[in-house]
């Protein structure tokens, strides 16, 4: 609320009600599960490749999958994750995206 003061000393509020236009996008998560076929370096390697992870990063996920079956390794719009699960699947590596 704003109040205004007038010349004659009058006061009066006025109600700002602002709309505000929020745009919510949802965000899901790409998830690699373990396997017994690939090893941490295959799995590091792509992880730097397709996801754009830095080295570090990318060991972290990996020792995560290993150690809890599974880790979400990107955050993002469904539209942005599908082609980076693509590509993992493509290189042999189970990758799914939540809902």
């Amino acid at each position: 609320m704003n109040t205004r003061g007038h010349n004659s000393g009058t006061q009066w509020q006025t109600d700002v009600n602002e709309a505000t236009d929020v745009i919510e996008q949802e965000l899901h998560n790409l998830i690699v599960w373990n396997d017994d076929v690939n090893t941490f370096d295959w799995v590091i390697e792509s992880l730097v490749d397709v996801c754009g992870h830095d080295s570090l990063q990318a060991e972290q996920c990996a020792m995560i999958v290993h150690f809890k079956g599974k880790c979400g390794v990107k955050r993002g719009s469904f539209s942005d994750l599908r082609p980076q699960a693509e590509a993992l699947i493509d290189r042999g590596i189970q990758a799914t995206i939540d809902y």
